[in-house]
């Protein structure tokens, strides 16, 4: 394989769908860039796994729904048999259809793009471009930092008892590329004894935050739903910040409540991560974790100075475990952390540092 001239061997791309349409289109992104090669197509999951095995592709562009194998059958058995970065694409235009996208995060594909209406020039370019985005991605993927989650741990059963005051105290977690997998290990380990809420932001697309948010339920002993506007924070809730809104917290004399808002986008995407640090931290201070999982960018740095600068806590992935360790990496430099965890022992890390805060608001 010839280098791009820069020295580097561009990265090669299975593309596979059952649409020649979409196969074409793909191919067409994927050549168009100086540091990738197209290695081959395929219709279906078979025909997919075959070519794995014959031409090893660096970066595999995968459909969910497809005949003979599906997308998720397929993403199982390379994950498990011969792992490599994945890209999902999805129609995704159905509740059913976006669970199936976010359990294939969950098995370890490193993102997904939406490749529904594909009817005009913006809508083929816009495609392109957030495809470009996640083969970039994929690019930097560390696969051996986390292994595929087969199987959820099961849900602890909910003790239902009187809510006579809002949350003392505040989680704030920002994740990216990879976010998902790592949600789906971490917010299962919180429990009831860490008495303070819990707000995520992940970077994703309406209509999926709200599917994130009812898989990880499903999952944990803590209550998690999609935030609202204007809800009072309650202990032991997770809030998941909408796609297509930015998160923050709005304080009160005797209170705290959930603010959303549609002003622009910041280091390219709404939700954002470092907005609802920053408000956290002037509404919390010394009561508030900051913690920075797997991601691209640098979402998430400023915020967690502005935690710590208030005098809350910090905990950050470290390299080892992020799917993509740019955030963390950002995070560091820009704030450092009270702590540097692997994924498994994030929840405990957390835990450990509001036991150490425990302060009236």
């Amino acid at each position: 394989m010839c280098s791009d001239g820069t020295g580097a061997t561009p990265k090669t791309v299975l593309v596979v769908d059952d649409s020649a349409l979409i196969r074409t289109m793909v191919t067409g992104v994927v050549t168009r860039l100086a540091d990738f090669a197209v290695a081959g197509t395929a219709r279906n999951g078979r025909e997919a796994l075959e070519q794995i095995y014959a031409l090893d592709p660096d970066i595999v562009t995968l459909d969910i729904d497809m005949p003979e194998l599906d997308g998720i059958a397929t993403l199982g058995y390379i994950m498990s048999e011969m792992p490599r970065a994945v890209v999902m694409l999805s129609g995704a235009e159905t509740r059913d259809a976006v669970d199936l996208t976010l359990r294939a995060l969950e098995l370890g594909a490193v993102d997904f793009v939406r490749k529904h209406a594909l009817t005009g020039t913006r809508q083929v370019l816009g495609v392109a471009q957030r495809l470009e985005e996640a083969l970039r991605a994929a690019a930097m993927v560390n696969l051996g930092g986390v292994p595929m989650l087969v199987r959820h741990a099961p849900r602890a059963p909910r003790r239902v008892t009187p809510r006579l005051r809002g949350a003392q105290a505040v989680v704030a977690i920002a994740c990216s590329t990879g976010g998902p997998r790592a949600l789906a290990e971490i917010i299962p380990m919180l429990t009831r004894e860490i008495d303070a809420a819990v707000l995520v932001v992940q970077h994703m697309p309406r209509g999926f935050t709200l599917g994130l948010a009812e898989r990880l339920n499903r999952i944990s002993a803590l209550e998690v739903t999609e935030g609202r506007h204007g809800e009072e924070l309650l202990p032991n809730h997770v809030y998941i910040a909408p796609g297509g809104s930015h998160m923050t917290v709005a304080s009160e004399p005797d209170r705290a409540r959930l603010a959303l808002d549609d002003t622009p986008p910041q280091w390219g995407v709404r939700p954002a991560a470092d907005p609802l640090f920053r408000s956290v931290a002037g509404s919390f201070g010394i009561a508030a974790v900051g913690v920075v999982l797997t991601g691209m960018g640098r979402d998430g740095s400023a915020g967690l100075a502005a935690i710590r600068q208030a005098g809350g806590g910090a905990v950050v992935q470290d390299r080892r475990t992020a799917t993509i360790y740019g955030m963390p990496q950002s995070a560091l430099e820009t704030a450092g952390a009270d702590r540097i965890a692997p994924l498994g022992q994030v929840a405990e890390s957390v835990a450990e540092l509001l036991s150490l805060r425990r302060s009236p608001r």
